[in-house]
């Protein structure tokens, strides 16, 4: 698919874009970049990905706050399907209602539909006012609470609002190259926003107010304004680099969980997942005493213990996705972990009625697992849906839909 990387026009006029499916997410927004407009979607992985795979897992992103889902911005799209017919809906219409909306059923669909081969985006102006905070608050309820005064006092250029908790900007601090806290003292929870707009003296004085207005109110405890393009690459610098600092945090292992919940219930899954693994054994071992013919042999079973985990939040909050990480820091300590995590955050999830997955898809790890989200009815028709249009399975086999 990499060698299908064609952008093949581009309508200055409504924004729309058409290009093959292989085309990498950063080379379309550069391109775009250069006509006045950009992609709709920004990944911290834009370097790589591909916008064919970007629509199949109807990616989300730090900007869904601004642009909505990825699903609303795909004008049309050619696929092809098991039996390698070849279905062209590609097309630059925003209206059209002549039957059954197809390319909805690709996207998100992961690859187990057909393939998608060419794409039709409708992409927004790029606009030259761009400003970002980086907002420390005591508690999420404060966060909540800034996110609701967010959307009523920032309004239209509000672009991006994104968390994250103490214990994952300590992360980012530690393991992250370039990166620093700019507040004196720590905060229990951060949130970086970034507003996007046409006129800078306006949008510049928007923040600010509403800023001002709410270290009034008590809701903010510390906050700067990055004063020029190095410090605002440097705040979501932060933000897109903690996967990376994870990863060198949990030598031993990560468990990621990507979920959308009630914005009431976002940050208390994280608390009782330090809850749950804190109950993990405090002891270190056990030693046994092996007693063979020639000499005592000592072997030491290790246990996993709660200081080898640690449990860090961030997300999309304007979305209600969170991004739940569980760093495994000591050998051994894994099949424990995952033993403790392992129904119990499907069914927690599962009770607060939210998504096991919100933006990464089911893949094959999850696919198994679709039950905590959708209703039996619910799969039995994706099944048929499926059945239908790749009858032998091969497409993507065993992803999405479960086994049985």
């Amino acid at each position: 698919m990499s060698t299908m990387n064609k952008i093949l026009d581009f309508d200055e006029v409504s924004g729309s874009i058409t290009c093959e499916a292989g085309c990498v997410l950063e080379t379309l927004d550069d391109y775009l970049a250069d006509k006045g407009y950009r992609m709709p979607l920004d990944l911290g992985a834009k370097g790589s990905c591909q916008i064919g795979g970007n629509v199949a897992t109807n990616a989300g992103g730090s900007r869904f706050v601004r642009y909505g889902s990825l699903r609303n911005s795909i004008l049309g799209m050619e696929f092809v399907l098991a039996d390698g017919t070849i279905v062209d809906t590609l097309t630059s219409l925003k209206k059209d209602n002549t039957g059954y909306d197809l390319k909805q059923l690709m996207i998100g669909s992961e690859g187990t539909l057909g393939i998608i081969t060419k794409l039709t985006i409708s992409t927004p102006r790029r606009l030259p006012a761009v400003n970002a905070a980086l907002l420390g608050l005591q508690s999420f309820e404060d966060v909540a609470k800034l996110l609701v005064e967010a959307k009523a006092g920032l309004g239209e250029i509000l672009s991006a609002f994104e968390f994250m908790d103490l214990e994952a900007v300590e992360l980012g601090l530690k393991h992250l190259h370039g990166v620093r806290d700019p507040f004196e003292s720590r905060c229990k929870c951060y949130v970086l926003i970034e507003t996007v707009g046409s006129n800078s003296t306006h949008d510049g004085e928007k923040l600010e107010g509403f800023l001002e207005k709410s270290f009034e109110a008590g809701t903010l405890v510390d906050g700067v304004i990055a004063q020029d393009k190095t410090q605002m690459d440097s705040f979501w610098a932060l933000r897109e680099g903690l996967p990376e600092a994870l990863l060198k945090e949990g030598a031993h292992g990560t468990l990621k969980y990507d979920v959308s919940l009630p914005m009431k219930d976002f940050y208390a899954l994280v608390t009782d997942t330090r809850q749950r693994l804190s109950q993990l054994p405090a002891a270190v071992s056990i030693m046994e005493v092996i007693a063979p013919a020639d000499a005592c042999r000592y072997v030491i079973h290790r246990l996993c213990f709660c200081s080898d985990v640690q449990t860090v939040g961030w997300g999309h909050i304007g979305d209600g996705n969170l991004h739940l990480n569980v760093a495994i820091t000591q050998q051994g300590a894994s099949e424990a972990v995952k033993a403790q995590m392992d129904p119990f955050l499907y069914e927690w999830v599962k009770s607060r009625r939210g998504s096991i997955s919100a933006e990464h898809g089911l893949g094959l790890m999850k696919a198994e697992k679709i039950y905590y989200t959708k209703p039996k009815p619910a799969v039995d028709i994706m099944k048929l849906i499926k059945n239908a249009l790749d009858p032998n399975g091969i497409l993507n086999p065993h992803k999405v839909l479960p086994r049985s």
